[in-house]
């Protein structure tokens, strides 16, 4: 009997568990050894404690560049363009770098600048043209740069647009206190509920990015709600761990989509966005 028949036999007895065994032990020492491998790495040279930044897998970026295309309805070559916009903006990448190395807490930061998902926050705000915007949960400001700079080749091109961002840490956002972004932002201090429910203008796109808790992102969807312009977009971090974006859709009339990212070369899964519209 050759290999092949006898491998067929033994998959219908009781051996089959036993004998499929040390195939099975190899695919998952392969898999965990690729993650144990990024986990290494990730440990002996980045200083990032949370938030952590990376670059996306090539089919990862392709997967976002289509999905973008779709919630926004416009090409996906398009979406490409401003996917390399960014990532060609030289002087947005030397002042994040310049301003990591510099900061206090530099210590818990890399230097090198790698967007990931926010990419797409980038070509949604091209596409969308919104005249302002709103953040909740700032960090470092990494995000709130990245949507400055697309709110500034807005305003280049004849569509002006505001961003304001909202953290509770006063620390909060020193990447986004200069020049020219700055010019665009505006950093609001304290709980995001209050400062929703303070705005003073409608909101054309809002993006939840503060406490991931299901409680917090369901009362930051409901306080911006009636703060909303007519044709608003919301976009949740969060879709990955809650469906509170998609139900939100659901009780409003909205179309939902998410997407998953894919990190090159880290241990972390991944987080996503989360689009209602």
């Amino acid at each position: 009997m050759d290999a092949t028949k006898l491998r067929r036999a033994i998959a219908r007895t009781r051996l089959a568990p036993v004998a499929a065994f040390p195939t099975r032990l190899a695919k998952v020492a392969r898999h965990d050894g690729k993650v144990l491998r990024a986990s290494a790495r990730w440990l002996l040279t980045s200083r990032e404690h949370h938030n952590y930044t990376y670059d996306l897998t090539s089919l990862s970026q392709h997967h976002l560049a289509w999905f973008v295309s779709v919630v926004c309805d416009v090409p996906v070559g398009q979406v490409r363009g401003w996917f390399a916009e960014l990532e060609g903006d030289d002087k947005l990448r030397g002042h994040i770098e310049t301003a990591t190395a510099t900061a206090s807490r530099r210590g818990l930061a890399d230097r090198q600048v790698r967007y990931a998902r926010r990419i797409g926050w980038y070509a949604i705000v091209r596409a969308r043209k919104p005249a302002h915007v709103v953040e909740t949960g700032v960090d470092k400001g990494l995000g709130s740069c990245v949507l400055a700079a697309a709110l500034l080749r807005n305003t280049a091109e004849g569509h002006p647009g505001r961003l304001t961002s909202l953290d509770i840490n006063p620390e909060a956002g020193y990447l986004a206190k200069t020049t020219p972004w700055a010019d665009v932002v505006d950093l609001v201090i304290g709980d995001s509920i209050a400062s929703i429910n303070a705005l003073d203008r409608p909101v054309d796109l809002f993006l939840h990015d503060s406490d991931h808790s299901r409680g917090h992102e369901q009362r930051e969807f409901a306080a911006i709600e009636p703060q909303l312009a007519p044709a608003a977009m919301l976009l949740t971090d969060n879709a990955t761990i809650t469906n509170v974006l998609a139900q939100h859709a659901e009780r409003t009339g909205r179309r939902f989509l998410a997407y998953r990212e894919t990190p090159a070369r880290h241990w972390y899964p991944g987080d996503g966005i989360g689009v209602a519209w």
